[in-house]
């Protein structure tokens, strides 16, 4: 198969041929449709996950068909449409038997664990636990991705947060998974303030229903929390850190109000400090949110079969498998290219 594939850290991958994936006893091998493009396949081409091996073939976020199959898989077979979550649950520990896979001690994630989706085909573990069937008439960018950053702002929005109808949801940074999270607080009817540095991200949120918009660009934090209290006097109820730096997490957290609740979703590539004694005074919850199990897509697919749910209105750009090498290098340099991209395989 045609795959990207890294030999290094933060070398450039390269599109090469590399032997095809096989099943494992309780496994599929998907022919990928569709995978994201997402910020942590870069995370990961930088070197700050410990567990990666090289060489690696990143990508996390997909969609395809059921190429091959197991012989101890009985739920899916051969040309089943299927997603997955981007962590891949054992189904047999305490955790998974508790319905909480997502954090899974023996979880697998491909792009990570093993090879990913960047590629043709790909491996995917225990697959009657995680596969998730997807219509035919849904966008394949779309069902891609739901595997990592959709499902991630949901789960924290929704079953971490427990966001309501009416309650006022702050979102810093306008990426792909801070556009997903403001999307999700707009179809679950919150009144949604994104914060950005970047004008043409914020239009973009304003594009999908976002009630305020702040351009925080040369403002400290004094400013811009002050801009967040114009529009929401004694704080938001709810907020979502989506970059992964501990500038934007002590304003995500030093904008709540009395008891709200922090979902942090960027990742950080050091350990930050928390402005701890606001954190106790006010009673404020800080949630991490690390994917969604399989079991618990049902809600999430059934709000993007209403219509009221739209992923794939934040696709800016579709490649092709022989551009995703350059577009990764440029993502983790710190391209500011608003909405998100997909790389079509097939």
């Amino acid at each position: 198969m045609r795959a990207v594939v890294y030999d290094q850290f933060s070398t450039e991958p390269t599109v090469r041929e590399v032997p095809d994936p096989q099943p494992s006893d309780a496994g599929v091998v998907v022919r990928v449709e569709t995978t994201g493009l997402c910020r942590s396949d870069a995370h990961g081409w930088l070197g700050h996950d410990d567990g990666i091996a090289l060489p690696q073939v990143p990508g996390h976020e997909l969609v395809g068909r059921v190429h091959a199959v197991g012989p101890l898989v009985e739920r899916f077979q051969v040309g089943d449409r299927v997603t997955v979550p981007f962590v891949c649950a054992c189904g047999r520990c305490a955790e998974c038997l508790a319905g909480n896979g997502q954090v899974c001690p023996n979880q697998t994630q491909p792009g990570f664990t093993h090879w990913g989706s960047y590629a043709e085909l790909v491996a995917l573990h225990d697959a009657d636990v995680n596969l998730i069937p997807v219509p035919e008439s849904l966008d394949a960018g779309a069902a891609a991705l739901l595997g990592c950053r959709f499902a991630t702002a949901f789960r924290g929005l929704v079953h971490r947060a427990a966001l309501r109808s009416g309650e006022r949801l702050l979102v810093i940074g306008c990426g792909g998974v801070g556009l997903s999270a403001a999307m999700i607080g707009v179809a679950l009817g919150a009144e949604v303030v994104a914060v950005d540095i970047d004008a043409a991200a914020l239009a973009r949120a304003r594009s999908i229903g976002v009630t305020h918009t702040i351009d925080s660009s040369g403002l400290d934090e004094a400013a811009v929390l002050a801009r967040i209290a114009e529009v929401s006097p004694g704080g938001v109820q709810v907020s979502v850190e989506a970059l992964g730096r501990e500038s934007t997490m002590r304003l995500s957290l030093l904008a709540l109000a009395p008891l709200g609740r922090q979902v942090q979703i960027g990742l950080f590539s050091s350990e930050p400090t928390l402005p701890m004694p606001r954190i106790i005074a006010q009673e404020l919850s800080l949630h991490g949110s690390h994917g969604m199990p399989a079991s618990d897509y049902r809600e999430l697919l059934d709000l993007v079969a209403s219509g009221a749910l739209r992923p794939q209105d934040l696709i800016e750009h579709r490649i092709g498998l022989d551009e995703a090498p350059s577009a990764l290098v440029a993502l983790a340099s710190g391209d500011r290219s608003t909405g998100v991209t997909v790389i079509d395989v097939a």
